[in-house]
């Protein structure tokens, strides 16, 4: 299978971009990439269990060695055809699915041991914005056997933070996680969205942590890239099977504009309308990310009267696909200029019944409205 080249708009790219292709070939398993990635901010490398997530991200670390491999971060070759940097030479953290920590050492012992690739000058200032970053001032002195699940996986960030990587990988670190666990690291991690200066690689299989924490998705289906763009884009498109799963979402990014504290509920302003939620502890102008499912999304010809139903947004078909005998996916926009992806589950019936098509102006009324924080 020919290599497909996937790129972002020059545009969103800038200057700064990671440039990785690669090509392997085992007796079961071939990969085939050909990628150009933001420089700036979490790209998620997601898909199911053997799509070749890991694999990618082993080749960018240099674990995996090809020669028809070439690399380039923000400008610095990593590998092309005359150059091979090993692992130890790149200037990059690692984040496993465990968290890896020598159970002899304490805390700040295993990040003492994880900066004596950098130099003198900077460990310290290092070591206390990574601490900081991973709030973990108060653990420093326990010893793995001491710390929660969620403790360790954020000691071991601040590990790989505290080398001052220029690119910072990570593999699945939520995976060994209960949910009680992720729920307590998924704050941090989106710190680091929000605070990091340099990339992020993040693989995942789960939909929910890319939806909450990524910019870009890469989705790879049998090591192969079968499609690549901002994550609100991925998740709507309806060819993948994103969006045919009971799950699908369209994810919107909004602003607090305001509280109502009588009926203690939030504002949101998003492209093309406004939504309410149940009231959030944030402060009026901050940035949030929501997720709609799509089987919380249903469509009317005419805007409704009196409703129980807050979220009422006028919007326009852009495009539907039954994906069940019985099931239509309906993907929408709301807004003009700065249109807003929107996804519905119907039935066929509602379909044929309201007689809509592609281009009709319709009402979509939104039931549950899920505040990604």
């Amino acid at each position: 299978m020919p290599t497909e080249r996937h790129a972002l708009a020059a545009d969103a790219l800038g200057s700064d971009q990671i440039q990785a292709r690669f090509h392997l070939d085992y007796a079961e398993f071939s990969l085939d990439v050909d990628l150009q990635l933001p420089g700036r901010g979490v790209t998620a490398l997601f898909g199911h269990s053997g799509s070749g997530k890991t694999t990618l991200l082993r080749l960018i670390a240099g674990l995996i060695q090809v020669r028809d491999g070439h690399l380039k971060v923000n400008g610095d070759v990593w590998q092309d055809g005359r150059t091979f940097r090993p692992t130890h030479q790149r200037p990059l953290g690692y984040v496993f699915q465990e968290a890896s920590l020598f159970p002899h050492l304490s805390a700040r012992g295993n990040l003492a041991y994880g900066m004596r690739r950098v130099g003198n000058a900077m460990d310290r200032q290092a070591l206390t914005q990574a601490v900081e970053l991973l709030g973990i001032a108060h653990l420093l002195e326990r010893r793995p056997h001491q710390l929660s699940g969620g403790e360790r996986q954020r000691v071991a960030i601040a590990r790989a933070l505290a080398v001052q990587p220029r690119l910072l990988l990570m593999d699945e670190p939520l995976a060994a996680l209960d949910l009680k666990r992720k729920l307590e690291i998924l704050p941090y991690l989106e710190r680091l969205h929000d605070q990091l200066e340099i990339p992020v690689l993040y693989v995942s299989h789960a939909p929910d942590e890319v939806a909450r924490l990524a910019d870009t998705v890469v989705l790879m289906e049998e090591g192969r890239v079968r499609a690549l763009g901002p994550v609100a884009d991925v998740f709507s498109r309806l060819d993948l099977a994103l969006a045919q799963d009971q799950e699908a979402s369209a994810i919107i990014e909004g602003v607090i504009l305001g509280h109502d504290v009588d009926y203690a509920l939030t504002h949101l302003g998003i492209p093309g309308g406004r939504l309410t939620v149940a009231r959030v502890d944030r402060e009026i102008h901050d940035s949030v990310r929501v997720r709609i499912h799509a089987r919380d999304v249903s469509l009317a010809l005419d805007e409704p009267g009196t409703s129980s139903i807050l979220n009422i947004l006028p919007a326009r078909i852009l495009e539907m696909r039954e994906i069940e005998q019985a099931q239509v996916l309906v993907k929408l926009c709301t807004g003009a200029s700065k249109a807003t992806p929107l996804l519905a589950r119907i039935t066929r019936h509602s379909r044929d019944r309201l007689r809509l098509r592609e281009g009709q102006e319709v009402f979509a009324q939104v039931k549950a409205v899920a505040l990604m924080d």
